[in-house]
């Protein structure tokens, strides 16, 4: 591989690893600032959920200064703002400065995973796209492992380690900035504003085999994409990718997946870990998180979209049941029972939809609105998740972790049946082959 192309997929993806890091680095927070600025139970939902709503804004935001600016310049403005976020929050004494530094992090994460995988895919030659769009796919998890890892190395630096949680990201994110001045721009950008000389340039820097074949493609492929303008989303001949699409991504948060991420040594804590103990077990989600997602980037494409879903619907029931009977009775399962399941339940969640909802948001949708469908399934995903990341604390507290967890498991029930019966297998067709599957006229 061309050490250019590789170098600058590194680093662009390095604004997908702040993006898991800045998801995850709240979780051991949640304690030390509910006590140092007095939360209670709604306020920290709106803590921590404050981020979730930047993030909603900057996904759909960036399209724009993506397009006039560029996606490098884009992507080092998500550099400096992970950078100034990461400031704002260790040195926050008010709680309403935490929260601007909080939303000013959820712009970046917002900007940075719309913006990153889109360069990657946009530099990389056609035969190594797939492999290398999944390294920015795969630093998100190496993100979130990485900030349990260092929320555990913190705890035992004082009663202010909270500052030094959210700090350590201004690290990551000043390499971030400073790396992305050595990499080129998008070649698709450069043709889009005529500055095709540049771009043969890039291509040919990145290891492009036939330049001026690329260049063809780039430009037969915008006009392609201008023509597409008239053609809405929001029509009956597409209501049924829309429909798969949505409740995929509302399912995909339905599943509790990002509470254990924002929340994971509360949960543990509640049920009955020490603060040391319930660190060190966020640390074992990261692991199995990023294992099993790994292991599903090699078994997707041969077992299925569909198959592993389902695998992963009957899993995470068990799971997600097995944890809310543990808070029911703590002595049914021991001291480490909710640990366990909750671990399974991430094992099975990256095996599955983990792995599968951005590739099939990817391919259910028609080239002529397959952007816009996209957006429309991330728009859906975030929505879900800031809600949810509102409500749980309050609920964990007044319905308690059983009632919560049972909520979830109940949840896989109908998600395992719309799997089933209505979605369609992906794998192996072509996107015209999948448009007629999906696209019905009249």
């Amino acid at each position: 591989m061309n050490k250019k192309l590789l170098f600058a997929t590194v680093v662009s993806a390095l604004g997908s690893f702040l993006f898991g890091f800045d998801t995850a680095v709240i979780s051991g927070t949640t304690s030390s600032i509910s006590t140092y600025f007095h939360l209670t139970d709604a306020t920290l939902g709106v803590t921590v959920s404050i981020a979730l709503w930047g993030t909603v804004v900057g996904a759909i935001a960036v399209g724009k200064p993506g397009d006039i600016l560029g996606r490098r310049p884009v992507l080092s403005i998500c550099g400096a703002l992970y950078f100034v976020s990461a400031l704002a929050c260790a040195f926050a004494t008010g709680w309403h400065t935490l929260l601007i530094a909080r939303f000013v992090g959820g712009l970046a994460i917002g900007a940075a995973s719309v913006m990153a995988p889109m360069y990657i895919a946009e530099i990389s030659p056609g035969r190594l796209r797939g492999r290398l769009v999944a390294v920015a796919q795969f630093n998100i998890v190496l993100g979130i492992l990485v900030a349990f890892f260092s929320n555990y190395l913190l705890v035992g630096v004082g009663p202010d380690n909270w500052r030094w949680m959210f700090g350590v990201m201004a690290i990551p994110a000043l390499i971030f900035f400073g790396l992305l001045f050595t990499v080129p721009e998008s070649p698709r950008w450069l043709v889009k504003k005529l500055r095709n000389e540049e771009a043969k340039g890039v291509l040919t820097s990145v290891g492009a085999t036939n330049v001026e074949s690329e260049l063809s493609e780039i430009v037969s492929s915008l006009k392609e994409e201008a023509g597409s303008g008239v053609t809405k989303l929001l029509q009956k001949k597409y209501s049924f990718a829309i429909m798969c699409a949505v409740l995929l991504a509302m399912f995909n948060q339905l599943s509790g997946i990002n509470v254990i991420m924002y929340y994971a040594p509360m949960i543990f804590e509640k049920a009955g870990a020490s603060t040391n103990s319930a660190m060190l077990e966020a640390v074992a989600v990261g692991v199995t998180n990023m294992i099993f997602t790994i292991i599903a980037m090699f078994f997707i494409d041969k077992f299925g979209r569909k198959t592993l879903l389902l695998i992963g619907a009957v899993g995470m029931f068990f799971a997600l049941a097995g944890a809310a009977l543990h808070y029911y009775d703590q002595t049914l399962f021991g001291s480490t029972g909710v640990a366990a399941f909750i671990v399974g339940f991430i094992a099975f969640f990256a095996f599955s939809q983990g792995a599968v909802i951005w590739v099939f948001l990817s391919e259910i949708f028609p080239n002529r609105v397959r952007s816009k469908g996209q957006a429309l399934g991330s728009f859906t995903h975030w929505i879900m998740n800031a809600i949810i990341g509102l409500v749980f604390p309050i609920a964990l507290t007044s319905l308690g972790g059983g009632s919560v967890f049972m909520f979830f498991a109940i949840m896989m029930i109908p998600f395992f049946f719309f799997v089933w019966r209505m979605m369609p297998e992906t794998k192996g067709k072509s996107l015209e082959e999948l448009e007629k599957i999906v696209v019905r006229e009249g």
